[in-house]
């Protein structure tokens, strides 16, 4: 059936209700594992454990390093079971690692908290949701990867603020004892939903997608491929310095002379655009192809870093972060479409999950890397401007291998 247009859109919408559903569920349940969640508690963490901004950004990097290493046997087996299996499992993991993290109170553990929260929120769920999103649609793949990410930015949207405001009255330990309580809650509805989903393999075998040279690439191939080289500095730039921008929240409004609630009031901005780039990237995705939407994509976040680094004003901020979201909304379904439009569907979760654990890598560095600067003596608002100039860099990497690749595509 063709879902062309808005209204076809709205059609395809009502008939993958369920599908879609789970994949906005697996997103948003990922938001607590995401740096931006668990930045809220920096000041406190570091408080409670007598940390400075460097050995609090080097025990995340640690324990996001350990996640992003199991990433990648671990992401590889939605090539072989159900994501209702899977997700039921994960799901299961975060509220562990959400209630871990409220009751943990050694500082030798902490690394261990991070690792499981970081291997199950923004490894395992946000691979999920991409890996069925890409393999279950093909004609409609952006749109249903744009709509399965919702989940992410509503959390983003609507957690820090419910939970920077209630920081002061439930304290942070308490905190996470609730958001254990919250992805306990979720599982149920997860399971309902995908109550009749088929197995990966079925899948794979009906919705038949190649990539460059009409074949299914293996994740070994990928890696031996030009290609994948020259877009790791794509993947991994967003999450190293995205990840760095949330991480050191308080930090950036203690240097903007902002307070914490000004600073995360910027995050519904940056959520309002992620979203509506993220539909209208969809669209052009399922039009054009991701290839055209990729060398593209870090061109509004480097002008934004660079706007967010020179400003003092709120209203620079919300200029800068505009830009982010931009960037962001096309970083949410481009990538993901990306692997199955280049390299095929059947091998699509292990190949996904090696580049996912290269994001994963990236957001492990962005916060131990800046930390350890801020710790040198340089804020990371200063360390925005030369941020930007990373980013361009990599856009005209990505820009020069897409282009050459091209050549090679088999479209369907």
């Amino acid at each position: 059936m063709s879902y062309s247009g808005w209204m076809g859109t709205l059609q395809f919408i009502r008939d993958n209700l369920k599908f879609l559903s789970a994949g906005f569920l697996l997103t948003f349940a990922s938001c607590f594992g995401q740096t931006f969640f668990i930045s809220i508690f920096a000041g406190e963490i570091m408080a409670e454990f007598d940390l400075t901004h460097g050995r609090w950004g080097a025990i995340y990097m640690v324990g996001t390093l350990a996640s992003a290493a199991v990433m990648v046997w671990a992401g590889a087996l939605t090539d072989r079971f159900r994501v209702r299996r899977l997700g039921g499992i994960v799901l299961g993991g975060m509220v562990a690692a959400c209630a871990f993290m409220s009751i943990n109170n050694s500082v030798w553990l902490l690394p261990l908290a991070v690792f499981a929260l970081r291997l199950m929120g923004q490894g395992m769920l946000s691979h999920l949701a991409a890996v069925s999103m890409a393999r279950w649609y093909v004609a409609a793949r952006g749109r249903a990867l744009a709509i399965a990410s919702f989940g992410y930015l509503v959390g983003e949207a609507l957690l820090p603020l419910i939970f920077v405001s209630a920081l002061g009255f439930i304290g942070w330990r308490w905190s996470w004892g609730i958001s254990a309580m919250a992805a306990l809650a979720l599982l149920p509805i997860m399971l309902m939903l995908l109550k009749a989903e088929r197995t990966p393999q079925a899948v794979a075998e009906e919705n038949q997608a190649v990539g460059l040279g009409g074949k299914h690439w293996t994740r070994n191939e990928v890696l031996r491929h030009w290609l994948f080289w020259l877009l790791v500095p794509l993947l991994i730039g967003p999450s190293t310095f995205g990840t760095a921008f949330f991480f050191h929240q308080v930090h950036l409004a203690e240097v903007k002379g902002w307070t914490h609630l000004q600073m995360v009031s910027l995050f519904p901005v940056y959520t309002v655009t992620s979203t509506i780039i993220s539909v209208i990237a969809g669209f052009a995705i399922d039009r054009f192809g991701a290839g055209r939407v990729l060398p593209v994509l870090l061109i509004p976040v480097a002008v934004g870093f660079f706007i967010f680094s020179a400003t003092a004003t709120m209203l620079g901020a919300v200029i800068g972060v505009v830009l982010f979201g931009v960037s962001s909304g096309m970083n949410a379904t481009a990538p993901s479409a990306f692997w199955a439009e280049y390299f095929g569907t059947r091998n699509l979760g292990s190949i996904k999950a090696m580049a996912t654990a290269v994001m994963v890598l990236g957001s492990a560095i962005g916060p131990g890397l800046t930390g350890w600067v801020i710790d040198a003596g340089m804020n990371y608002s200063d360390q925005m401007a030369w941020v930007s100039l990373y980013f361009l860099i990599a856009a005209g990497m990505t820009f020069v291998g897409i282009w050459k690749a091209e050549r090679g595509l088999v479209r369907i």
